[in-house]
């Protein structure tokens, strides 16, 4: 997403968990929004290994070195400090829309139907094609 030049809005219309929560905080800065009864998750990564203790050491450097990764990407697109992101990544921690966009991972949270859509636009034009 950070490589696509046009500005990429988000919108979180249920639930966005673990690296759905990423994606949305990653759209553009005012572009990232919800709907009020959305719930949003961040958490540390999860991995079940199994096999050799060797094997299993390489599991962990790996998922260890994912976290810091996804630390520095939600303080990138949050603007929390790393202690912050840390902290709240330790355990599943979940957020409503209006904590979310106190949390900067969304810009607004969508409380009123916008006053036309396309599907608006697209009924009148159906409307008035079969009144002509």
């Amino acid at each position: 997403m950070q490589y696509i030049r046009s500005p990429i809005n988000t919108i979180c219309l249920g639930q966005a968990a673990s690296m759905a929560s990423l994606l949305l905080a990653a759209g553009a800065k005012g572009e990232r929004r919800s709907l009020p009864n959305a719930t949003i998750m961040i958490h540390q990564p999860s991995g079940g290994y199994s096999g050799q203790a060797k094997d299993i050491s390489i599991h962990t450097k790996q998922i260890i070195r994912v976290w810091d990764s996804l630390n520095a990407l939600y303080c990138k697109h949050t603007g929390q400090p790393l202690d912050i992101i840390q902290k709240n990544m330790d355990r599943d921690y979940f957020m409503t829309a209006e904590e979310a966009k106190e949390f900067g991972i969304i810009d607004e949270v969508i409380n009123e139907r916008p006053l036309a859509l396309v599907t608006d636009v697209v009924a009148d034009e159906s409307k008035d094609k079969e009144s002509s």
